[in-house]
């Protein structure tokens, strides 16, 4: 499966912002993704997950009640909602996939997007 990770912008503090990361490949249905960021200077980090059904969601803690994964089988898209929108929130963002139960590390993905940059002003 391939990802493109889109909707990445500048935006100002406590707006929102849509990423969406769409894949090409006929068994998408059956991957888990993820969103993962990477912020200057630091590792890249989990923020969300979503399962392959759409049945199942995990946040960092971080993001928790901020932003929200979902998917959609049909357009194979899956979208990262970020509401709330904070400076440390800057980071480039990452979608992954992976077969099978969804995974909260970068080691537990095997494909990648290119990532897109969300940069928040303060």
């Amino acid at each position: 499966v391939q990802l493109q990770a889109s909707g990445g912008g500048l935006v100002q503090a406590g707006g929102s912002l849509r990423l969406s990361c769409a894949a090409s490949g006929r068994t998408f249905s059956s991957y888990s993704v993820g969103w993962f960021r990477q912020a200057p200077g630091k590792e890249r980090a989990f923020v969300a997950a979503i399962s392959w059904s759409g049945g199942n969601t995990y946040y960092a803690d971080s993001v928790k009640g901020q932003f929200t994964i979902s998917r959609d089988n049909v357009k194979k898209t899956v979208y990262l909602q970020m509401n709330g929108l904070k400076s440390e929130d800057t980071a480039v963002y990452y979608c992954a996939a992976r077969r099978g139960g969804t995974a909260t590390t970068v080691r537990g993905y095997d494909h990648w997007g290119q990532g897109t940059l969300v940069t928040v002003s303060s």
